[in-house]
């Protein structure tokens, strides 16, 4: 037993730090030593081959143990590397797009453009120059040069705006029309503001203008348009992929018939989405640039305006998330703007709700986005900033990332949370339909008393709020719906509204008739785009316990400040989306067929009863029945305004008149 012992004992791993070149030269001197004698050839082989597979695993594990300290040391060039090929990659991916087909590949390429601005502005202005230049600045801006060049440039960017309100509107009295309910409801906030002599003008102007920029881009400019049109379509097909996981789930039939499996579905899709982008980081990123944007010219505070840019893609509770350690110590004012962009934007994921309604994609997108300004601009001019600040310095906030710790477990938490969303809007929607249906019983049987038939919720609202509507700028046969669909955004909730705009966008684009039964069935396009930015927003009466119980489940101690601010920012978030819709009314202009209605009928072949076949045909009646009126009915007609000289203008009446009954039709 002991010489077995004294056998084992020099047979043992020695540490990796001891260098041994030739383990089995050692272990077989030992073992001559120990025992004074000279091995046998037989038992040097056998000896070899216990030891070889020892010596192989030690020289394998020193070898493995060089290469992970070389790759620790040169991490960040094999980074570089790796990131050079990808972009290699992509640049040789991009070209063979762009020459197979360049408009197939043009939404790639744009893409590829602004993130190469972006990313060209991150390391060159903020890494290499972004110093220098601020020295720069801060010196330059201190002189009276700077002074005269600011007020200089905003009174000329004013006048020329004023200018060319005057001259567009002149054209179009529908706009005019929005143009003073934008200028009445920013004289209404501004009587109703907390301190009158401590608004800060250009905070109101440069949001204003933000939010007048964006809305001329998307709007009014084809480029913008066609670029959020394009937004728009490839949101609705990304969300389209919903239905793969709601058809495995709950079958065909279901998605087909009933609205919850339709809808709700999308929310849960949406919000794994946008979890992923959170923990990527991207979202973060995103709310920055946009945030750094509106800082820098409206002059607000960095807590704030984080807070509203991220409700453009977020809920009203989920973006004071972005900000929760600084909550405790924001001012009353900072407060204030937070909740009225909470109230005055919606969530991405129920905009995807809406988005499957069928309401205009685009306009969804830049309600959204144009909201963000006016928000800030509206909330500091009903509640200017009259403490001081303890974020003036936007180097101290950061943005704080989802707690999942992968890709997997942020898919995962996604899902979780809309659960509570779905669970909320379902129950929301069946609670408020039912009080709906109540209250619209109660009216009735209390108008029948008093010979009043026909009395409910929809009815008043669309007597009160009728003038509402009119000073947005929709056409007054169309105002009785449009308010009416306002007082359920705001008693009840958006997503009822949105329900109901979608049932009268439909019915218009069915070709239906405009009236049946003295009832009209659909309002105008522009009635719906405008309608579509009124509605954009959670300022309904339900959302006030919503945001109140969010904040207060972060910040306990500051219940009484929250409770004491949210009822003033309740309505200065609805009149930032009625500012919005006032804006949309402004800039607004026929497009496809409305905006020319001479080479859309002369295209047609009339065979089937759509609204750009109406609309065009009673612009011809309109033109036709000025001179029809003098005329003997046997002469050919004549027509006035943009038919005038046009000479397929008998024919196309004539065929208007199979699809349509007017008295300019001929007997």
């Amino acid at each position: 037993m002991e010489a077995e012992k004294r056998e084992k004992e020099p047979i043992s791993l020695i540490s990796l730090e001891n260098g041994v070149e030739n383990l089995g030269l050692e272990l077989m001197e030992d073992k001559q030593n120990t025992e004074g004698t000279t091995l046998t050839k037989e038992e040097e082989n056998h000896l070899k081959e216990e030891i070889w597979p020892l010596l192989f695993w030690r020289r394998s594990l020193k070898s493995l143990s060089k290469a992970r300290n070389f790759c620790k040391v040169h991490v960040q060039l094999f980074w570089w590397i790796l990131l050079g090929l990808m972009c290699v990659a992509y640049a040789a991916f991009l070209l063979a797009a762009c020459v197979l087909d360049f408009q197939r590949a043009l939404a790639l390429f744009i893409f590829t453009c602004v993130m190469f601005f972006f990313l060209s502005h991150s390391l060159l202005f903020n890494r290499l120059f972004g110093k220098r230049l601020m020295r720069y600045f801060k010196v330059f801006g201190k002189s009276r040069l700077n002074y005269c060049l600011k007020w200089g440039i905003g009174a000329a960017i004013l006048i020329s705006l004023v200018l060319w309100l005057i001259l567009d509107t002149s054209r179009n009295p529908k706009q005019l029309i929005s143009f003073t309910g934008f200028c009445l409801f920013i004289t209404i906030l501004f009587i109703c503001s907390k301190h009158h002599h401590a608004v800060s003008f250009r905070t109101v102007l440069w949001g204003l203008g933000l939010q007048f920029s964006l809305g001329i881009v998307v709007i009014r400019t084809n480029p913008g348009f066609a670029a959020f049109q394009w937004l728009g379509n490839q949101i609705q097909v990304f969300l389209d992929y919903t239905t793969v996981g709601s058809r495995f789930v709950f079958g065909d039939r279901l998605i087909q018939e009933v609205f919850a499996f339709q809808v709700l579905p999308i929310i849960v899709f949406f919000s794994c989405v946008m979890s992923v982008l959170y923990h990527m980081g991207l979202m973060q990123w995103l709310i920055q640039k946009i945030a750094w944007l509106m800082q820098v010219t409206m002059a607000t505070i960095a807590t704030e305006t984080l807070s509203v840019a991220g409700n453009i893609f977020v809920g009203m509770t989920e973006a004071p998330l972005l900000i929760q350690p600084y909550l405790a110590d924001m001012t009353l004012s900072e407060i204030h703007a937070m909740m009225t962009g909470g109230f005055a934007t919606i969530a991405g994921s129920v905009m995807g709700a809406y988005m499957s309604f069928g309401i205009d994609s685009t306009s969804l997108i830049a309600a959204s986005v144009m909201a963000a300004p006016c928000a800030l601009a509206l909330s500091k001019l009903v509640y200017p900033e009259v403490e001081v600040s303890k974020f003036k310095n936007e180097e101290g906030v950061i943005l704080l990332y989802g707690e999942a710790q992968n890709l997997l477990e942020a898919v995962t938490n996604g899902a979780a949370i809309s659960v509570g969303v779905v669970a909320n809007i379902a129950a929301n929607l069946i609670a408020f339909l039912a009080i709906l249906a109540f209250i619209n019983t109660t009216l009735s049987w209390l108008g029948e008393m008093v010979n009043i038939q026909g009395l409910s919720f929809q009815v008043i609202c669309s007597f009160a709020l009728r003038p509402i509507a009119f000073i947005m700028g929709v056409d007054w046969e169309d105002c009785p719906i449009v308010a009416e669909m306002l007082g359920i955004k705001f008693f009840l909730n958006e997503f009822v509204a949105y329900k109901q705009l979608s049932q009268y966008k439909n019915r218009r684009l069915s070709g239906i008739e405009e009236w049946v039964k003295g009832e009209k069935q659909w309002i105008s396009v522009r009635a719906e785009i405008i309608t579509t930015f009124a509605l954009c927003g959670f300022a309904n009466l339900g959302s006030i316990g919503i945001i109140l119980g969010g904040l207060t489940s972060m910040v306990p101690q500051r219940k009484s400040d929250f409770s004491n601010t949210v009822i003033s920012a309740l309505l200065t978030g609805s009149c930032v989306s009625l500012v919005n819709a006032c804006v949309a009314g402004i800039l607004y202009v026929p497009r496809g067929a409305e905006a020319n209605c001479v080479s859309f009928l002369n295209k047609t072949n009339f065979t089937t009863n759509n609204y750009e076949n109406y609309v065009c045909c009673r612009d011809l009646f309109k033109s036709a029945s000025l001179s029809l009126a003098v005329l003997n009915v046997s002469k050919s007609p004549s027509f006035s305004g943009l038919w005038e000289g046009v000479e397929s203008g008998a024919e196309t009446l004539a065929n208007c008149c199979q699809l349509f009954n007017h008295t300019s039709c001929p007997p």
